[in-house]
């Protein structure tokens, strides 16, 4: 955990960085969009390298055709906007006939605002004609004699005057676009400079890491900018044409203007659309013009939002709809409605590189798409919290197409291993460890009733999912299982490897074994006495800490003890080293060990079958009637016994 004093210092740094951006955004605006455009036109820049032309013509090249394309279509669109300003007071008479019905001929909700606005007008009228009478009874000499207005007017100046007062207000837009110009000339010529200055500051301890990390950055960022680019234009060459169908004047002009706009995240569209609205409205007649025009938007931006994105841009920009609008807003405050424009783009380049580097590791976490926690981090999570509910629906999505044993070993178990690591480092009192215990018993108990629905549910021939073991019924057990507690799963030492044996007992009871589950304190000395292990074929013993092996000694040999006709099989399910879980297996004279559940299951099933053939882990579609379970009975059939 960080300390009070580093946490002040990075907020400080953050405050001192924001503040900066807003005081020198006049330089770094220019050198955002000149970022921006640099990895945009970086591809066309290497594809005329490829044909052998210097890098300083092919950049050159490339940003005169750009720019000029930029500047070509302001062109465009300042003519089409002077003809529309120009045409406006025709559709006055229109924009008055609608809102005149709108209002209606026997006076609605505002032919009322409309009266009691003009009764005010009249009280306060009257108010005013009260207060000349007053006036007027006074003397003469106080009453005030009207203002006479006076106006000042400067002298016309010369000739350089009025060429200052008509160039300055151009200087500011001016400035800013010959700064791109030079920006962008100069990052696609000097890249490799940049980028080993980068390598640099990143770290050259670790040069193949962070080139391939820039490089990575790189290629994402000119596929995603292109995307959009390209998304976005034909998404603007399409409302046009749909508008000049329509018979919206100045088509060309909202085409182009939907097509910029929706690069602002959630609102471009909409904003795109208002303008086009308003022209339908009062251009058209009726109002069929206005639902044409609604309707183009909307089919337009759906297939692209909801089609034509995901298919080409995959993730699309690799952040949460909730990072994007935190970022619109901060980048609007900061840099205005540039800022807007560039939200997405420099947030993506932060996440990107919070990807690759740790020291901006935040980045991803906060505004990136990636999950923040693993599912086995969330299982974890929620026992803790003792809300199963959203591990229930996790288990539900997850054995939509995996076993249960699946589920077990690759969420469970990870969870598992994660509490035992919170034990070690003392991180795991034991009133959390009876917490988890209970949680996970309660919530197994569920999971297993709607695994056996869900397979009840399968239709006939449908392919069971991979990995399946068959559920066995009382013609495949062989006669010394067909007693009750002829399965036993006991916790080796605490409350987490009792929840271990209450995983592998609910995947034997799903499985068509009924199994008996004891508790680590039956062990000890004062309770062993009571333990009865005389039906046990089988015994599982669950633990989850090998480094002290003693505790599995000691619980091994008492179990052998009370049950020397029964098999052991030896259940380490935070086992990492398959070398020292077999040496543990020999030194405790175990018939099994395994770190699986799907494995520890494997070998129930085995032991428990008739004659004790192995069984298959993938079941076929002819023994798929075979292996239905009736899931309330058989998830009943676990019973906890506390000794």
């Amino acid at each position: 955990m960080n300390s009070p004093s580093s946490t002040l210092t990075t907020l400080l740094i953050a405050v001192v960085v924001v503040a900066a951006m807003y005081l020198t955004r006049e330089v770094l605006i220019p050198l955002a969009l000149a970022g921006i455009l640099s990895f945009m036109l970086a591809p066309p820049v290497r594809a005329l390298q490829r044909l052998r032309l210097p890098r300083a013509v092919a950049v050159i090249t490339v940003v005169i055709i750009a720019f000029g394309a930029i500047f070509a279509l302001g062109r465009i669109m300042a003519r089409e906007v002077t003809h529309l300003a120009a045409d406006l007071p025709r559709y006055q008479a229109e924009i008055s006939a609608k809102i005149e019905g709108i209002r209606g001929e026997g006076g609605g909700t505002l032919e009322r605002a409309q009266d009691v606005l003009q009764t005010l007008g009249q009280e306060l009228t009257s108010g005013q004609q009260k207060l000349d009478q007053l006036g007027q009874s006074l003397p003469s000499q106080t009453v005030n004699k009207p203002l006479v207005p006076v106006e000042v007017h400067e002298p016309l100046g010369g000739p350089v005057q009025v060429l200052t007062s008509l160039v300055s207000p151009l200087l500011g837009p001016l400035a800013t676009t010959t700064l791109i110009v030079v920006f962008v000339i100069f990052i696609l010529i000097q890249r490799e400079d940049l980028r080993n200055r980068l390598i640099r500051l990143a770290g050259s301890t670790d040069i193949p890491h962070t080139t391939a990390a820039i490089d990575d950055a790189a290629h994402r960022l000119s596929h995603l900018f292109l995307m959009q680019l390209a998304i976005n234009t034909g998404f603007g060459v399409f409302v046009g044409l749909g508008l000049w169908w329509i018979g919206i004047p100045s088509a060309f002009v909202w085409g182009v203007l939907a097509g910029v706009l929706r690069f602002l995240p959630f609102v471009g569209a909409i904003l795109g659309l208002i303008f086009p609205l308003a022209l339908a409205i009062s251009v058209g007649s009726g109002w069929s013009m206005a639902l044409w025009t609604a309707a183009l938007f909307v089919v337009l931006e759906g297939l692209t939002g909801q089609v034509i994105e995901p298919v080409f841009e995959g993730r699309s920009t690799g952040l949460t709809p909730v990072a994007i609008v935190v970022a619109a807003t901060f980048w609007a405050w900061l840099w205005g409605p540039v800022g807007l424009v560039l939200a997405t783009p420099l947030t993506v380049i932060l996440v990107v590189l919070g990807r690759h580097f740790e020291a901006l590791k935040f980045f991803d976490v906060l505004l990136g798409d990636e999950p923040a926690l693993s599912d086995s981090q969330v299982f974890y999570q929620r026992m803790l919290a003792r809300d199963p509910i959203e591990a229930i629906e996790q288990a539900k999505s997850f054995m939509g197409n995996h076993s249960l044993s699946q589920y077990c070993d690759e969420i469970a178990r990870p969870a598992l291993a994660l509490a035992q690591k919170d034990v070690e480092r003392g991180a795991l009192d034991t009133r959390n460890m009876e917490i988890l215990h209970a949680t996970m018993e309660s919530l197994f108990t569920d999971i297993a009733h709607d695994h056996g629905l869900l397979r009840a549910e399968t239709r006939p021939g449908h392919e069971a999912p991979a990995g399946s073991l068959p559920i066995m019924d009382q013609t495949h057990l062989a006669p010394h299982w067909l007693a009750e507690g002829s399965f036993v799963s006991v916790g080796a030492c605490n409350a987490l490897d009792e929840a271990a044996a209450v995983v592998i007992a609910t995947l034997a009871a799903t499985h068509g074994i009924a199994a008996r589950i004891v508790r680590p304190g039956a062990l000890s000395a004062a309770q062993l006495a009571n333990l009865d292990l005389s039906r046990a074929a089988l015994i599982c013993l669950s633990c989850l800490d090998m480094k002290i092996p003693a505790h599995i000694h000691y619980a091994a040999r008492r179990l052998k003890c009370k049950a020397p006709h029964a098999k052991l099989l030896l259940g380490v399910w935070a086992a990492a080293d398959d070398q020292a879980l077999a040496g543990l297996k020999s030194a405790v004279s175990a018939d099994y060990a395994t770190k699986s559940f799907h494995d520890a299951l494997a070998i129930i099933l085995q032991e428990a079958s008739f004659g004790g053939a192995p069984h298959s882990t993938q079941t076929t579609p002819q023994d798929q009637d075979a292996v239905e379970p009736p899931p309330r009975v058989r998830i009943t059939q676990v019973s906890v016994q506390r000794h």
